[in-house]
């Protein structure tokens, strides 16, 4: 096993875009590491550059104690899943498990044992015998996991590996990849741009954006304190809502205008801001769907809305509302509703909403930056 360590690491190509900007992260030994943004981040390419398939223009790649810029892919005990299966359709499944170790010459019981204990594993023994085409894309991707895990390598590189699935096959295997890590307790670094694989697999996430790491933090640590305005927008389904809003410092403490409602802050919040000295100034406030609630009357603190859109998700309602010309969505339990609402409010309905005090974020408009952060 291995930790793997990135100092400094950038990817320039020839025609001088730099893919990858000044990448700095620790992979602790067995750890399950998940980089995840949108298309064109750089996370592929970072991944790529730990497997050896590209060139790291500068900075230093070490896994367990050696610097591997330069070493061979086949010799840095890496073994990567690829998107695409990438599995030989002349060969059995048998045969396409056992192919990286008879390249190397393995003894043929030894290879017997990984390819059966391999395949034991991921529920595939009965289609040793079977050619790639004759199985499910999810049956395939299992093979394409199992060829990785006989090789027993330091680290394990799995670039976008649920991406051709179906819904219901990609619940499946993210599952299937979590009971995988606790039987062969590797180390993981997995490329994906689905948020909810990153939030579900890693035990920290790396979020990238235009080649930059965004935040690196556990599931918990990026969806309750995001850094920035990109990462509080990137996790989280539905998305966080955003509003123009006022922070306003008084004598009493702070609170925020937004929408023509007034809001006083949570204590907590109230003491960071303190204790960094913000005084009042225009704010981006962030408020996740499902913790905008119903107000049942009016008041200073809430917010007038009318219902646009009603999306049934079954034990919950997705409420897309306009106020002030502002797209807002909540996300309300069907049985917070009325009976006569749970499979829907009509459009047009005339809605007024507020927000808890302790979970507000905040974000300086110019900077984009968490001020509670």
């Amino acid at each position: 096993m291995a930790t793997v360590s990135l100092k400094n690491v950038k990817k320039i190509y020839d025609n001088k875009v730099t893919a990858v900007h000044d990448f700095n992260l620790e992979i602790a030994d067995k750890e399950f590491i998940v980089l995840v943004g949108p298309s064109g981040c750089g996370k592929s390419t970072t991944l790529r550059m730990i497997a050896g398939l590209e060139e790291i223009s500068e900075g230093d790649l070490i896994i367990g104690d050696k610097r591997m810029n330069d070493v061979e892919p086949k010799d840095r005990d890496i073994a990567m899943v690829f998107q695409s299966y990438a599995l030989y359709p002349h060969m059995t499944v048998y045969e396409n498990m056992a192919f990286a170790l008879n390249l190397r010459h393995f003894p043929k019981d030894e290879i017997d044992r990984r390819v059966r204990e391999a395949a034991e594993i991921l529920d595939i023994t009965q289609y040793l015998d079977r050619k790639p085409k004759a199985l499910s894309g999810g049956q395939r991707q299992r093979v394409a996991i199992g060829r990785a895990i006989v090789r027993e390598p330091k680290v394990f590189l799995m670039d976008e590996p649920l991406s051709n699935l179906d819904a219901k096959l990609r619940n499946q295997m993210r599952a299937e990849i979590i009971k995988l890590r606790q039987r062969i307790d590797t180390t993981f670094v997995y490329v994906t741009h689905d948020q909810t694989e990153a939030m579900t697999l890693g035990d920290r996430i790396v979020i990238m954006k235009d080649g930059y790491i965004q935040q690196i933090g556990t599931p918990q640590e990026v969806f309750n304190s995001p850094a920035n305005l990109f990462v509080a927008g990137f996790i989280g389904s539905p998305q966080m809502n955003f509003f123009d809003g006022k922070l306003v410092k008084e004598a009493s403490g702070y609170s925020i205008s937004v929408h023509g409602a007034k809001m006083a802050l949570d204590a907590g919040i109230q003491q960071q801001l303190a204790d960094k000295g913000v005084n009042s100034m225009d704010v981006t406030i962030g408020i996740r769907p499902e913790h905008v609630h119903f107000a049942p009357e009016g008041g200073d603190h809430t917010i007038a809305a009318q219902v646009d859109v009603s999306e049934m998700m079954g034990s919950e309602i997705y409420l897309h509302v306009s106020s002030n010309s502002k797209d807002i969505v909540l996300r309300v339990p069907t049985t917070e509703l009325p009976a006569e609402h749970r499979a829907g409010i009509p459009y047009g309905t005339q809605i007024r909403f507020t927000f808890p005090a302790d979970l507000i974020h905040l974000f300086d408009p110019s900077t984009e930056q968490n001020l509670l952060v």
